[in-house]
């Protein structure tokens, strides 16, 4: 799934699915250095209870993707 520009269907469902797990949206752009990153550090921040901030990072950076 690419997405065409921000606020797009597909940024609007990556979103969506970074809400839920972290990077998850960056995954389903295509994005899976991005992705793990995400992922891997909103888990070891979520250990001392820093994790909303990536989480929070993820979904908005999901909802701006520009597809190059």
């Amino acid at each position: 799934m690419t997405a065409s520009g921000q606020g797009s269907t597909g940024n609007v469902i990556a979103a969506l699915c970074s809400f839920f797990i972290p990077g998850l949206g960056q995954l389903v752009q295509g994005r899976w250095i991005r992705a793990a990153v995400m992922f891997v550090l909103a888990g070891l921040l979520w250990l001392v209870l820093m994790g909303w901030v990536v989480h929070l990072w993820s979904i908005i950076d999901a909802a701006m993707y520009r597809a190059p």
